[in-house]
């Protein structure tokens, strides 16, 4: 299998090196030069993550090194539990796929842990990798815990200055070497536009052997695939009709990690995108006019994104392969599914997975009640206890990974977003 660019102008590459440089030559992302297809009929729905994971990857790595090391891949990446969950028991079409089970209570941690996993082995002790990263919140924190302790690389995290939660900010800072955490003055799309400025600049990406760790990176993505095929199997298997999902996404990369899951053949229904209030990927979705924008600030931060890199991979797509709804849920809208919602039944909503919730109520009652619907659920709530807990009026306790992260001293280094600040910190 071969990885060409989304800008057609760089060469095919294989997977371990469309890996290990993260984005392409002509700035343009990764993705598979052939369409992969499974018969779902040979996977077993019992299949554990870490099974599934190899048999739904191992198109993508064939004739790769890594693909040699494909089951400890796995292994390490999906330790822990991606669970099916019905939120409230007087709407059983709706399903909650809780991704919050990892060492820092996020999606994020899965395919960090896998990408982290492989960087390590493509790198060299001697002379290691420099992995970039801009996050709104829960990436930075997922790839400082993957990339903690890992002898062949280093990773740099850049997270803007005040748009992070409390908690998010702690978690950024917390992590041991080969990890720092940068303090960006500006937005997401700022900390986003500096890694791209950095591997656009050929001398200090040589220099630093810089790669990515954010969803440009085939390798955070292609793993995201593997909990929507085991969820879709599992309800398939019991209802006989493909599920609908709805997903948050900001960067969206987990929205075209669905829409790859389902051209793999995994039985999936529709997608709906759930974005917050920030509007480009919505306005596109009615208009096919893509106008990238200054991201706004919101409760849902981690999904605060104006300008979503993975764009030009879903557009990549072929038509009937991306065929999406897009709901935009504001923060009011979001504070109030999360209240309502503990009401009726006691479950929880982080303010992310409270945009699919939201999303669900939106569908008409016919759909509602023509197929099972899996609401993402992508984050802990503790995370944002400083906005769920006034609204449910209850205290949250934090689970053990993350009172494990509150134990820890953390720091972050104030920066500029200049390409020169960041070549200094580098340096």
């Amino acid at each position: 299998m071969k990885f060409v660019s989304t800008r057609g102008r760089a060469p095919a590459v294989p997977i371990s090196e469309a890996i290990l440089h993260g984005a392409a030559p002509d700035r343009g992302l990764y993705l598979p030069a052939e369409k992969a297809r499974l018969d779902p009929a040979s996977l077993d729905p019992a299949l554990e993550l870490p099974a599934l994971a190899v048999a739904m990857l191992r198109p993508f790595f064939a004739g790769d090194p890594l693909g040699n090391q494909l089951g400890d891949l796995c292994a390490e990446a999906f330790a822990h539990p991606t669970p099916l969950v019905t939120p409230d028991p007087a709407r059983p079409g709706l399903r909650a796929l809780e991704l919050f089970h990892g060492p820092t209570a996020a999606f994020k941690d899965y395919g960090a842990r896998f990408l982290m996993a492989c960087l390590n082995r493509l790198g060299d002790g001697a002379d290691p990798l420099t992995i970039l990263v801009a996050t709104s919140g829960d990436t930075g924190g997922a790839v400082g815990c993957a990339a903690e302790g890992r002898n062949n690389l280093r990773a740099f995290i850049l997270y803007p200055r005040g748009r992070v939660s409390p908690f998010q900010a702690h978690q950024l800072g917390c992590w041991n070497a080969p990890v720092s955490a940068l303090e960006v003055e500006g937005d997401f799309d700022a900390c986003q536009r500096l890694v791209k400025t950095a591997f656009a600049d050929r001398d200090l990406s040589a220099r630093h052997r810089l790669s990515s760790a954010n969803s440009i990176n085939i390798g955070r993505l292609l793993p995201q695939m593997v909990w929507f095929g085991q969820a879709a199997l599992r309800l398939h298997a019991e209802t006989g009709v493909a599920p609908g999902l709805l997903v948050p996404t900001g960067n969206l990369g987990h929205g075209v990690a669905a829409f790859m899951a389902r051209a793999l053949g995994l039985p999936i229904g529709p997608i709906v995108a759930v974005t917050n209030a920030n509007a480009t990927l919505h306005d596109w979705s009615i208009t096919r006019s893509y106008a990238p924008r200054p991201s706004v600030a919101t409760i849902a931060n981690a999904m605060d994104v104006g300008a979503p890199s993975n764009f030009e991979r879903l557009v990549w797509l072929d038509p009937e392969e991306r065929e999406l709804t897009v709901e935009r849920v504001g923060d009011d809208t979001i504070r109030s599914r999360i209240r309502r919602d503990h009401q009726a039944s006691g479950y929880v909503w982080c303010p992310h997975s409270a945009t699919a919730a939201e999303a669900y109520h939106r569908l008409s009652d016919r759909r509602r009640t023509e197929r099972p619907w899996v609401a993402v659920a992508t984050a802990h709530p503790y995370k944002f206890a400083d906005i769920v807990e006034p609204l449910i009026g209850e205290d949250l306790a934090p689970p053990p990974a993350l009172a494990a992260v509150l134990e820890r001293e953390a720091w972050a280094k104030p920066t500029a977003p200049s390409l020169e600040a960041l070549a200094e910190v580098l340096a």
